[in-house]
């Protein structure tokens, strides 16, 4: 019986005779369906997906149908300590020996007002960057930004009554030796703030978080400070970028400032990443290539 495989030629598959190799082909921008989970907590979203492998000089392409394939074959839910075997499959199938699989997501988190307890979610912006590069060498990357208030101590100390307050994004990029969940950062983040940032609030919710902010002024500088100490005690991170913005309420421009740890950069794509040469704290598990199909 011949079938349409044996009919339809298969272009991508032949040889290339130019030699040279290309770090990523893949696909980008695709939007999928997925679960992730963190805390104990399983929560359904959707992904902006990045899907790209190491091609070698003498191919002349990828199976690009082989990505899609794999998060469709990939239904349960995901956390950041088990994003490599999604990682390891899309190895096994495109034949690949290096490869990354980069995700960014809305993650809803259900926080109680601080007085009144009434429960609203609350979204943040995360994304999960898994990468193999052609030693075998896994390396995962977590990027959490979240919305918080801060009010200015000079404007606190300078006024009769009342202070400038403004809401803020505290981004953090931190390079994982082990897994951490999402929930870690944002508490971070939110704890080092002139006070939180909730979805719901009644009125003496409003008071408190009111008061809070004035009884915590800090800088932007304050902010990126205490948030970055606060990164570096922690044993499952090694190497970390911290972005501070403050939208200011007084003025039309932002106030920012930006702590990068020791052996820490950034891409152009914005990922964290350490400085050749520097050790980051391990890695969760050690991909060992495939063998090209």
């Amino acid at each position: 019986m011949i079938t349409l495989q044996h009919v339809l030629a298969d272009i991508q598959a032949l040889p290339d005779t130019r030699g040279l190799a290309i770090d990523q082909t893949g696909v980008k921008g695709v939007r999928y369906p997925f679960a992730v989970r963190s805390a104990r907590v399983t929560t359904h979203t959707v992904g902006t997906f990045s899907l790209t492998v190491g091609l070698s000089g003498d191919a002349k392409g990828t199976h690009m149908s082989r990505f899609m394939e794999l998060l469709q074959a990939n239904r349960e839910a995901v956390d950041c300590a088990t994003l490599h075997l999604w990682l390891r499959d899309m190895l096994v199938r495109l034949g690949a020996r290096s490869g990354s699989i980069d995700v960014q997501f809305p993650y809803f988190v259900n926080k109680a007002a601080p007085v009144s307890g009434v429960e609203g979610l609350l979204d943040y912006d995360v994304r999960w960057t898994a990468t193999v590069d052609p030693q075998g060498q896994y390396r995962f990357q977590m990027r959490v930004i979240a919305p918080v208030t801060s009010l200015c101590p000079c404007s606190k100390e300078i006024s009769r009554y009342g202070a400038h307050n403004q809401r803020s994004e505290i981004t953090i990029d931190a390079d994982l030796s082990e897994p951490l969940d999402i929930e870690t950062l944002i508490g971070i983040a939110e704890q080092n703030a002139s006070c939180e940032v909730y979805g719901l609030l009644k009125r003496p919710d409003e008071k408190f978080v009111t008061e809070r902010a004035y009884d915590n002024p800090k800088f932007v500088e304050d902010l990126v400070r205490d948030v970055a100490l606060a990164l570096a005690k922690l044993p499952a991170i090694g190497a970390f970028v911290v972005e501070v913005e403050n939208f200011e309420s007084i003025h039309n421009h932002s106030a920012f400032a930006r702590i990068s740890s020791p052996g820490s950069s950034k891409r152009k794509d914005g990922i964290t990443v350490a400085t050749r040469g520097q050790n980051t704290k391990g890695n969760f598990t050690h991909v060992k290539p495939s063998s090209p199909h």
